[in-house]
């Protein structure tokens, strides 16, 4: 070959060498400027779990879409981050983000194999797949991968990417992270791994369900031997330390975090709240690593729970399906203690706590009574019409008495005690309509309906048991309405603060108001339609139901309270038809609260206390029917002829007796006397005849009752 054509081959190969660096150089500049396109540090910011605890802080529940826990590298023992590194990339701390000499090796593995296999990728690379990559196996995703592990190595430290690698790889049965893998494994804290633990760890990233402890116990063994032994060839452990840990046993101590359906409700509570009052999604709420506190009293969920589960509350007419139900506790400060949703609630599912029942007469002291006591027009015993009553005005509106009986008139604590439909009626008639929805307007009910059947909660759309549960909280709460809540506190991933419950409150009816509805409602479960079933606690509270047929009921309320807690039970089927309808009556639910209130520790000690600056209200004066009277002549004062009436003593004493006498067929008050049985008449005529009777009154209404028979008299003749 002469010098011209060597020359000539000299200049082509140079020539090459020198396109072949130039196109080098530009597919690394490209990959440089992928890899800085694609490493948006977003995507590097895992997703941590967030756990809700009670205001004792004990755990509730934890939400997460990968149950993560991220921790500091710092807090990582030396040994279990070695375990990693000798596992995964020995060389981690000697490439650039790209192993060639393990890429290539894998590529040979690759072409012999005739498959594209997960090989010969860095700590940094699998970072960049778990991150920014899809599970697609392709060699254009390997040069996506090479791209961002370079571009995250220039970006970040070693330990820096050391400590997002293990905080973001994966372990098996929804584990994600080294400590939430220790806590799950071993239950106890990353900190306190051992060698040999540390080593099981980092035999699992490779093939989480093939060599999990728990499902091929084997398999890990040898799989966490393995890694022992590359920890002593790298001179990380000795080899009577290796021989010494390869005899232990896998040690796993599993630490699952239970399921609590019984809690169910409540969390998705928590969430809608988060969303609607923190402006924190669901999303940001399973990945942000929250802290949330939770007003919940445990048992009283619990309880709630254990008797929704319980056929013997729930009667109906379909015996494939029984019938559903919900429930709210809250005290009456606001803070939600317990809810159910239903009795088969699943997390997501349909929730009957918010959804729209016609709440029957358990509406009766929001719409009527209470606006009725406010206006100062009238009191407990105040008399009210009880009359078959036809409201033209209403569209002849004619409502009617459940039991088909009337009293011509009655007290309004008689009526609220054995929930007498005329009375309501007349009386919301008597306050007016308007009246009335400003009161339910003021409690949240903001209702199209413009007749007389709102007394009765015979309502267009309905009402929700929060709302039945809330509204009550006035009467509990010296005429104060409390706005309820799911959220104590919220704390972010650093623990600082980001939200506080702020109690709040609104008038409704006045100190008295209240404490006059909370006195008659105590007679509604002392004495009245809610007496069903036994309760430790005092309660006060209402009945409620809507009749579908002669035969059942659509739904069944009961909505009570004691001194510090307010709830709500609804009882009903999701859809009522002939075939299916509540065969019971408002007495499940008032038997299912009343269990329920009987499982909450301290509920027994408490008593309603009359608030300063208020009235009491004394227990209904009953008058008793005087059968005979005796008149006995004797002498008064002055030694007079007198006449000494006596009769038989009533047991209250509040009871006054008037004394009359009738001479030529008019009467004459003599006098009267409280809670005596006897009266003196002083310097009466010993030779003229009249006729006595005594007539029992009470105070309470103004009303008196049956004059006893006469006794026709005179002085001489009674001697």
């Amino acid at each position: 070959m002469d010098k011209t054509t060597l020359y000539k081959r000299l200049f082509e190969i140079a020539y090459f060498l020198l396109a072949a660096m130039i196109v080098g150089l530009f597919i690394y500049f490209v990959i440089l400027l992928y890899g800085n396109y694609v490493t948006d540090d977003e995507k590097l910011v895992m997703s941590r779990t967030s756990v809700i605890v009670d205001e004792q802080n004990h755990q509730i529940s934890k939400l997460y879409e990968e149950n993560r826990e991220p921790v500091s590298l710092k807090h990582i023992p030396k040994h279990v981050r070695e375990a990693f590194i000798v596992t995964e990339d020995s060389r981690f701390y000697r490439h650039s983000g790209i192993d060639l000499r393990g890429t290539m090796r894998a590529l040979v593995t690759d072409m012999l194999s005739g498959q594209k296999r997960e090989g010969g990728s860095t700590i940094t690379q699998q970072l960049a797949r778990n991150a920014y990559l899809s599970n697609e196996k392709s060699w254009f995703r390997k040069l996506k991968e090479a791209a961002i592990a370079i571009s995250l190595e220039r970006k970040y430290t070693k330990n820096q990417i050391l400590e997002m690698y293990l905080n973001q790889i994966y372990f098996g049965h929804g584990i994600y992270g080294v400590q939430m893998a220790s806590r799950f494994f071993f239950n106890k804290d990353v900190s306190q791994l051992t060698e040999d633990e540390g080593a099981l760890l980092a035999a699992l990233p490779k093939g989480p369900n093939g060599y999990s402890p728990i499902l091929h116990p084997k398999k890990a063994l040898e799989r966490r031997n393995l890694v022992l032994s590359l920890m002593e060839k790298s001179g990380y452990l000795t080899a009577d330390q290796s021989v010494r840990l390869k005899g232990k046993t896998l040690g796993i101590d599993i630490h699952k975090d239970r399921t609590h359906p019984e809690y169910d409700t409540y969390i998705d509570m928590i969430k809608e709240e988060a969303a609607k009052r923190y402006h924190i999604g669901t999303d940001e709420l399973m990945r942000g690593g929250y802290k949330i506190v939770a007003p919940i009293n445990r048992q009283a969920q619990i309880a709630s729970y254990q008797v929704f589960s319980r056929n013997m509350y729930f009667h109906g007419s379909n015996p494939n399906v029984s019938p559903e139900g919900a429930f709210v506790l809250m005290n009456k400060n606001g803070a939600v203690l317990a809810v159910q949703g239903g009795r088969n609630y699943v997390s997501g599912g349909f929730n009957r706590v918010n959804i729209e029942r016609q709440p029957g007469s358990a509406f009766k002291p929001l719409a009527v009574y209470g606006p009725a006591l406010d206006s100062g027009d009238y009191q407990p015993y105040s008399m009210l019409q009880d009359k078959e009553t036809t409201y033209k005005k209403y569209d002849n509106y004619a409502p009617k008495n459940y039991n088909g009986r009337y009293n011509g008139e009655m007290t309004m604590y008689d009526a609220v005690t054995v929930s007498q439909n005329a009375p309501a009626v007349w009386l919301l008639n008597q306050i007016g309509i308007r009246n009335s929805k400003n009161y339910l307007s003021k409690m949240g009910f903001h209702l199209p309906d413009k007749g007389l059947a709102i007394a009765l909660g015979g309502l267009r759309h309905g009402v929700t048991p929060l709302q039945m549960a809330t509204a009550y909280t006035a009467f509990d709460n010296q005429g104060r309405m409390s706005e309820p809540y799911f959220i104590k506190a919220i704390y972010d991933h650093n623990g600082k603060k980001t939200g506080e419950a702020k109690p709040s409150s609104r008038r409704i009816f006045s100190p008295q108001t209240a404490w006059y509805m909370t006195r008659m409602l105590e007679s509604v479960v002392r004495n009245g339609t809610a007496r069903s079933g036994y309760s430790q606690a005092a309660l006060a509270g209402k009945t409620g139901s809507t009749a579908y047929t002669k035969h059942g009921l659509r739904d069944a309320w009961f909505v009570g309270y004691s001194p510090d807690a307010v709830g709500a039970v609804w009882m009903g089927y999701d859809r009522t038809n002939k075939n299916q309808y509540l065969s019971g009556s408002s007495d499940d639910s008032v038997i299912l609260f009343k269990s329920i209130m009987n499982k909450i520790p301290g509920e027994s000690r408490l008593t309603f206390s009359k608030p300063a600056g208020v009235n009491d209200l004394d227990q209904p004066i009953r008058l008793a029917e005087v059968k005979s009277l005796n008149v006995q002549g004797t002498l008064g004062k002055f030694a007079m002829p007198a006449l000494k009436l006596n009769w038989a003593p009533a047991a209250d004493r509040r009871i006054i007796y008037r004394i009359y006498e009738e001479v030529n067929g008019k009467s004459l008050l003599k006098g009267e006397v409280t809670g005596k049985n006897e009266y003196r008449i002083d310097y009466v005529n010993p030779v003229a005849t009249a006729s006595y009777y005594v007539v029992p009154y009470n105070p309470q209404t103004g009303k008196q009752g049956t004059p006893s028979p006469k006794v026709k008299v005179n002085w001489f003749s009674h001697l």
